[in-house]
């Protein structure tokens, strides 16, 4: 058990780090092929959603979109064994990291910190199955663990990973779940803290705000913030739900399409659309001047092009990014010095928006920031966006996704069992719908034949 949990949560930190590293990497050569010209995203994300899509669907299904769906579906206890290892196998794992590092380098706006959820997850549950780890009903607990292991390995927030963990993927926590939770979180960060060094995601920020004098910051950016992150997270689950039959049947044209259309958008800003956003993000908070105010809606509309083609790819990052440039545009209509404090509520009330977990919110921003100051009101402007963002979506996004995910997996098994039993596809699809076929009518009798035996 010990070897199980211990182990994984090393690897969990080896993984992610190098995630990281190759992620970079991949994002910078782009960069640096569209500094000789813009236009060649128009082209390379276009082929690169292609290919990254058909390499999914060929070698890695049900490595799409950024994983964390996967593990909340994973993580459900009626969950079959042999779905979850299909789930959370080291292929699909692989396969997560290298089609998230093909859409980096094809200049997608997507993130890598939900794939290494997926991919702490199912680093944690291998280690379990490969060690023949006895109890069953703790299968749960090192899926759990995995994911907040990613969580804290990719940002360095150890916080922030064991409070997702409880607040996201398990929604309930359960008190024999708890020391393989923290133990996991805690050596899966010291193997990222010890090849990265001990660093902050977006710096170290000063921002404070005195917060009896200007409470009224707390309330306009929780209801901004929430109120337009629950209007993205409908559009990636109303979007995923209309294009589902094209995604069956035209997977590769609309993988194009979508790079066509994140290129459209990254050539009019400059390029600023690109990739995770992070750079973006630590720019707006260190200056918090001289950005695009169109920033935030360029930004998520290249995240909801670059999700809706497929791909494997995360949205944590270029949320954070455009939550940081609403903050910015908010900051406009403020004094200059209270500048700094907008950006951070602006962040958080949007991030909040969207997964809609208003604790994991407040407390990854603060570790990100290195910045404990701003608390209290950070606190107040996260659950302030959480019910903002429910009168818009009250289905959070990770939820929705993850059953619907579930859905196409039980329709995938049934059609797969259905044309074992000689079964066609046009009447399994009827029998699951429900619509009865229409009776074909009963031939006309035909003359009995004498000679005929009985």
């Amino acid at each position: 058990m010990r070897a199980a949990l211990w182990g994984g949560a090393l690897l969990v930190g080896l993984a992610a780090t190098l995630f990281a590293i190759g992620s970079e990497a991949a994002y910078e050569l782009f960069m640096g092929l569209i500094d000789h010209s813009p236009y060649w995203a128009l082209l390379t994300l276009p082929a690169g959603l292609m290919f990254a899509t058909w390499l999914t669907r060929r070698f890695f299904p049900g490595a799409q979109g950024s994983g964390i769906p996967q593990v909340l579906a994973a993580s459900e206890s009626g969950m079959s064994t042999e779905a979850r290892r299909g789930i959370l196998s080291l292929r699909i794992a692989i396969g997560k990291m290298l089609m998230t590092m093909l859409g980096l380098l094809s200049g997608a706006s997507i993130g890598r910190e939900g794939p290494t959820v997926h991919v702490g997850a199912a680093i944690m549950y291998s280690m379990g199955h490969w060690l023949k780890f006895p109890p069953h009903h703790l299968e749960r607990a090192l899926i759990l663990a995995g994911g907040a292991a990613g969580i804290s390995a990719a940002f360095n927030t150890p916080l922030a990973g064991i409070v997702f963990a409880i607040e996201e993927i398990a929604r309930s926590f359960e008190d024999r779940t708890s020391g393989i939770v923290l133990t996991a979180v805690i050596l899966a960060g010291l193997v990222a803290l010890m090849i990265q060094g001990n660093y902050a995601y977006f710096g170290t920020s000063h921002a404070a705000v005195d917060t009896i004098t200007y409470w009224y910051l707390i309330p306009i950016s929780g209801v901004v913030g929430g109120l337009l992150g629950g209007l993205f997270s409908q559009s990636l689950i109303r979007g995923s739900r209309a294009l589902a039959p094209v995604y069956k049947r035209h997977p590769l044209l609309l993988a194009a399409l979508c790079g066509l259309l994140v290129a459209g958008v990254g050539i009019y800003s400059g390029g600023t659309t690109y990739g995770t956003g992070y750079a973006e993000a630590r720019a707006i908070i260190d200056a918090g001047e001289g950005f695009d105010p169109l920033y935030p809606l360029l930004k998520v509309l290249a995240t909801v092009g670059s999700y809706l083609s497929g791909i494997p790819g995360g949205i944590f990052a270029p949320t954070l990014a455009a939550g940081a440039g609403i903050g910015a545009d908010l900051a406009l209509w403020f004094p200059l010095t209270l500048g700094p404090a907008i950006i951070l509520l602006g962040m958080v009330g949007y991030f909040t928006g969207v997964v809609q977990t208003p604790i994991t919110a407040f407390v990854i921003v603060m570790e990100m920031t290195d910045n404990q100051t701003m608390l209290l009101p950070l606190m107040a402007t996260a659950f302030i966006a959480y019910s903002s963002s429910r009168m818009v979506c009250p289905v959070p996004i990770y939820q929705a996704l993850s059953t619907a995910f579930t859905s196409a997996m039980i329709d995938a098994r049934s059609r797969k069992k259905a044309e074992e039993h000689g079964v066609t596809l046009a009447e399994h699809d009827v029998t699951l719908t429900g619509i009865a076929k229409p009776a074909s009518p009963d031939p006309q009798p035909s003359s009995p034949d004498p000679e005929a035996k009985p």
